[in-house]
């Protein structure tokens, strides 16, 4: 029976993430707007340029919409938005080891 709510739970919080999830190739522009941090004219730069064509990845978005940056993409990441289905992954960011060098 245990085995049988946790795995009712796993299905539940798979099927949150997953409805939470907004692509920014198909959301509207009131979805954006519901994005912390974007606001009416990002939207309509977000708007502007997915009408020239589809953004491939959070680098393209990044290059092709001014006012977003790497900072601004991980707070948009971690409040659902995608870019094709991804989430934000910094680029470049070099992980220390305990003794404080790179690895």
């Amino acid at each position: 029976m245990l085995k049988r709510i946790i795995a009712l739970l796993a299905t539940l919080v798979t099927t949150v993430c997953l409805a939470t999830a907004l692509d920014i190739n198909q959301a509207s522009e009131a979805e954006l707007d519901s994005i912390k941090g974007i606001g009416p004219g990002t939207s309509s730069k977000i708007l502007d340029q997915r009408k020239k064509a589809k953004f491939k990845d959070w680098a393209d978005l990044i290059a092709r919409v001014k006012g977003i940056g790497d900072k601004k993409a991980q707070q948009f990441s971690e409040q659902g938005l995608t870019v094709q289905g991804a989430a934000f992954k910094p680029v470049g960011t070099v992980q220390k080891s305990p003794a404080g060098k790179a690895p």
